[in-house]
């Protein structure tokens, strides 16, 4: 059966454990290169969603790419409680552009 994680900082993923994720904690400032591995070990495993929070996911982008053509696992943004700083945002963008060639949802406004 598959699984699914919360992984970022304490403070933002500790609530998910009452709803029964597993929550993987990572120490701030964020080291890239343990992040990774720890993102890297969760992927092998039955995990089928990732949550990650942005400002982790922004340290770990080209970890995050390489997934982005796997099937398992997805791994999906979210705010921590520092806020938004639209990194999930750029990421649906870019599967966007990825899946029809070109950007269809967030084009720019001002090119009319």
């Amino acid at each position: 059966m598959y699984k699914i994680a919360v992984m970022g900082d304490y403070d933002s993923i500790y609530g998910f454990a009452a709803l029964g994720l597993d929550i993987v904690p990572v120490a701030e400032p964020f080291d890239p290169e343990a992040a990774g591995r720890k993102l890297r070990e969760m992927a092998g495993k039955d995990y089928a969603v990732i949550y990650i929070t942005e400002s982790l996911a922004a340290v770990l982008e080209e970890e995050i790419d390489s997934y982005r053509m796997e099937k398992l696992p997805a791994i999906i943004p979210i705010p921590g409680v520092s806020g938004n700083n639209g990194m999930g945002i750029k990421m649906v963008k870019k599967s966007v552009e990825q899946a029809v060639g070109t950007d269809i949802v967030f084009q720019d406004k001002n090119r009319r």
